[in-house]
């Protein structure tokens, strides 16, 4: 299969291909490995009990905004007032 570098879709739209790991056109994906942290290597009797984990995490992490700005920050994005 070949695949043009840039496909015209409309007058203002275009598929073009992107990486398969492309980070900084999804900020969010870098969040990962700091929400895996607590279920790492666990199982977890029920679905209840993953979902329980992972909502403590998240409170934990709503307390680190440098951590996640850390983590998410690229200079070049457009600065918003939050």
């Amino acid at each position: 299969m070949v695949w043009a570098s840039n496909y015209p879709v409309g007058n203002s739209c275009f598929i073009g291909r992107i990486p398969a790991y492309s980070p900084e056109l999804q900020p969010a994906e870098r969040l990962w490995p700091l929400i895996n942290e607590p279920i790492a290597n666990r199982s977890f009797e029920t679905l209840e009990d993953l979902e329980q984990a992972l909502f403590q995490r998240c409170q934990v992490l709503l307390e680190q905004q440098v951590l996640i700005r850390q983590v998410t920050y690229y200079h070049w994005w457009p600065q918003t007032s939050a």
